[in-house]
């Protein structure tokens, strides 16, 4: 449909009501308004036409005789007094056959005058009357003679009668006004009738329409009686029908809602609880850990070392005597010397090798350099040790770092070298840099190791084993682990360690 046409599609319903019904008013009320104006209009045609043609034949068939015998003033008075005794009758002239006005006479009444005139002849008759007979002799009429006498027309003059439709256009113009305060009085009436029932349309359907909004706004508990009847009494009831099930609705939600937050939050304190206990127990077991690590470290260091030495001791003193009875023994020792004391070099060689295994076993175990110089040189030595397998190394320190405990030490250590390792592994890096800087700010342990290696999505690939170690480390402490990394970008992991694991 054209756009042009549906003009009314913004339109309210109370005002798509009040054109309904106005609509046809209007139109009934035009046309009766058109129509009662031309009726008036006609029977003031009509009426003057007929009675200028009455009055122009009444005065030629009463002025003939005048006319013919020329007493004008008679005829004049009569015209005068007519003319003036008659408001619809503007001027009547008397005109002679030869065309002289001889009689004229115009109204003084404040008229206007209608275009056309109305005519008659003034007719003169003349009977002739033979008093003989064909004959001769006289004319004696007889009961059945019924030939009539003879008659003769004579045209002496007309009488012209021009007419006035003013006072009868002011009659039916008061008329007309009447009809007109009638008419509109009906259309007033129509329209207050339109506006009372666009009006009892509008309000129902207003109240519904703001109860909705109060329902769309969440309030669901919303009064909305029934005022009227028909569709818009049906809606307002099912509204508030509505109203009543959303209600009980949101309730029922409500109540479901509060019981899952209460099993969610009892289900999230036992995980908090759960979370603590597990962040306990690791911390624990990585105590026990390094305490097991450290006895037999000692233990390798104090015992299995300290045997070692005594190994290596005793097979160079058999060397020694097999060398001396080899030397007593003149030019021709036995063959059993000579293979005596190359055992026991042997045996010396075997010793020194299972000591300096021992050596790296107490350091991986338990690294010395630790306990003598603290976080910041066990982590240096840790560098140049990965220094000797191709890596450029960088390292940085900030801050002092002989205030951290022992055990944040040794979780700050691990978490290093479990990184660094992951380095050597995975990332084939030909640089990398690790930083250690202990803040006063925020009193925490910030550690970041970077490489420039192959890298990897986190959202693909599964963190690995050493990942998931190094996160439970740091949070057993009260610390996170954070993994940024992208593939052929590198990977950079930043650990904070808080001083007080209580802020963690």
């Amino acid at each position: 449909m054209n756009p042009r046409w549906q003009f009314w599609r913004g339109w309210s319903i109370g005002l798509r009501m009040a054109f309904i019904t106005m609509l046809p008013v209007a139109l009934l009320f035009t046309s009766f308004i058109w129509y009662s104006w031309y009726a008036h209009r006609a029977q003031v045609d009509e009426e003057l036409a007929e009675r200028g043609r009455i009055l122009a034949r009444a005065l030629a068939e009463t002025s003939e005789y005048n006319v013919i015998s020329g007493n004008l003033a008679d005829l004049r008075l009569t015209i005068n007094g007519l003319v003036q005794s008659d408001s619809s009758v503007y001027r009547i002239d008397v005109v002679e056959a030869s065309g002289r006005n001889a009689v004229s006479v115009i109204s003084e009444h404040p008229i206007e005058a209608e275009e056309r005139a109305f005519e008659a002849q003034i007719r003169k008759q003349v009977l002739w009357i033979n008093l003989f007979s064909d004959n001769g002799t006289p004319h004696v009429s007889a009961s059945s003679d019924t030939r009539p006498p003879t008659l003769t027309t004579q045209v002496v003059g007309h009488v012209r009668v021009t007419m006035s439709p003013t006072n009868m256009l002011a009659r039916q113009l008061r008329r007309f006004r009447i009809e007109l305060a009638m008419a509109a009085l009906a259309l007033l009436a129509s329209g207050a009738l339109a506006w009372v029932l666009a009006r009892s349309l509008i309000v129902p359907l207003r109240e519904a329409i703001a109860r909705l909004r109060q329902i769309r706004g969440g309030d669901y508990r919303v009064e909305l009686p029934v005022t009227t009847g028909g569709e818009v009494g049906e809606l307002q009831g099912s509204i508030g029908e509505m109203s009543v099930a959303l209600d009980e609705s949101k309730k029922d939600l409500e109540n479901k809602v509060a019981e899952r937050t209460r099993d969610l939050l009892a289900s999230r304190n036992e995980a908090l609880r759960a979370d603590a206990d597990k962040r306990k127990l690791i911390q624990k077991v990585n105590s026990i850990i390094e305490d097991e690590r450290k006895t037999i470290a000692i233990e390798i260091h104090d015992e299995l070392n300290a045997s070692l030495i005594a190994v290596r001791l005793e097979s160079q003193t058999i060397q020694q005597l097999a060398a001396r009875a080899a030397a007593a023994a003149g030019p021709d020792p036995a063959p059993e010397l000579a293979q005596i004391g190359a055992k026991a070099q042997a045996i010396t060689r075997l010793a020194l090798d299972l000591y300096a295994n021992g050596r790296r076993l107490v350091r991986r175990l338990r690294p010395e350099v630790l306990d003598m110089l603290g976080l910041h040189g066990a982590v240096e030595e840790m560098v140049n040790h990965y220094r000797s397998a191709g890596v450029h190394f960088e390292f940085d320190t900030r801050g002092d770092f002989s205030r951290l405990g022992n055990e944040l030490a040794i979780s700050a250590y691990r978490i290093v070298q479990e990184a660094l390792s992951n380095v050597m592994k995975h990332s084939h890096a030909g640089f990398a840099h690790v930083s250690l800087a202990l803040s006063e700010e925020d009193g925490a342990l910030h550690i970041a190791v970077r490489d420039d290696g192959d890298g990897f999505d986190p959202a693909v690939a599964s963190e690995g084993i050493g990942i998931i170690g190094m996160r439970e480390r740091a949070y057993a402490a009260g610390g996170s682990v954070r993994v940024q990394s992208s593939p052929g970008e590198g990977t950079l992991v930043t650990i904070t360690l808080p001083l007080d694991p209580q802020l963690g």
